[in-house]
């Protein structure tokens, strides 16, 4: 059976295809959603605690390097194989090279569930991955746009490191990190004990969302569901294979190979949309959220996991 907080991505896509009048505010979405981030970096600042190593910081370096070359081998694969226009190939590659906290969050409860062997700078790697392929693929639409060429404007870089994905999961680490568990349970401890229900209702209102995105169908872009339906499993396999070669454990690999299987729908959208104002964000979104996220949540996860048992 799959994971029960899965189950509720499920229960939000089947009521969103049958047009169900079930509906998650926005008010109390913009809230699981802030928990949920805040929830992330808090376990992990936890998580480090005391077990913080210099030795981190090449393993985030790795991590951030091979994140920003993945839209220079998607802009191509998405220019000539989906037939996508030059403005969207770069804004679907910065979507493919971020990744998902959602993705994140959902691999990290698998992981407790099968009681996995994982390093306690998880959250790190989401952290390092987050943004530097938005940055690569900012400065790719700089390049080939001559009506945009110039210097990226402050406000670009204002939205990269200042939205609020990036402030609750760095903040929370940094909490979690001073504190520790033991001095940090008076505030913290509703908020981590109740991880599992934050992400049950969070993933509620993805399914809905995601069901809004395909409904109905676009038969036209049948090219790019393709792609969004395989492309995460050539991505999970490059995590693997940096796992691997970081000789991590079993469960950190995992967290890694989900991440770079995912794709980002919540910091890169904020930020693409105003960089590149022709990028049809609607493709993104159908991308994105309607099909890698299920695919990874219900599929993926799993698969990639009996990739490592066969490697481990």
């Amino acid at each position: 059976m799959p994971d029960i907080v899965v189950m509720f991505f499920v229960l939000g896509l089947v009521a969103g295809l049958i047009k169900s009048d079930l509906v998650v505010p926005k008010a109390a979405y913009d809230l699981l959603s802030l928990m949920l981030m805040l929830t992330i970096g808090l376990k992990g600042g936890f998580a480090l605690y005391g077990e913080f190593r210099v030795s981190i910081l090449p393993e985030l370096l790795l991590l951030m390097v091979v994140g920003g070359l993945i839209p220079l081998v998607l802009v191509p694969i998405l220019r000539f194989a989906v037939q996508l226009s030059k403005a969207n190939a770069i804004s679907l590659s910065a979507h493919y090279g971020s990744v998902s906290a959602g993705t994140f969050a959902v691999a990290l409860a698998y992981i407790q569930t099968h009681q996995l062997a994982v390093g306690a700078e998880v959250t790190l790697y989401l952290v390092a991955l987050e943004l530097p392929a938005i940055v690569v693929a900012v400065f790719l639409y700089r390049r080939h746009n001559q009506a945009s060429q110039g210097a990226v404007s402050s406000s670009v870089w204002h939205e990269a490191f200042a939205n609020r994905g990036v402030v609750l999961l760095v903040g929370g680490l940094l909490i979690g990190y001073l504190y520790g568990p033991e001095q940090g349970v008076a505030v913290t401890g509703l908020l981590t004990q109740g991880f599992h229900v934050v992400l049950a209702l969070f993933l509620l209102d993805m399914g809905l969302t995601a069901a809004l995105s395909l409904r109905p169908f676009p038969k036209s872009s049948w090219r790019l569901a393709l792609f969004a339906l395989l492309i995460p499993f050539a991505l999970a396999f490059v995590g693997v294979l940096v796992g691997k070669t970081l000789q991590l454990p079993e469960g950190s690999t995992l967290i890694i190979a989900s991440l770079f299987a995912s794709a980002s729908y919540i910091a890169a959208p904020a930020i693409i949309r105003n960089v590149i104002p022709d990028a049809d964000m609607g493709l993104a979104m159908f991308a994105a959220l309607g099909m890698t996220f299920p695919m990874n949540v219900i599929l993926g996860i799993p698969l990639y996991h009996q990739w490592l048992q066969w490697m481990y």
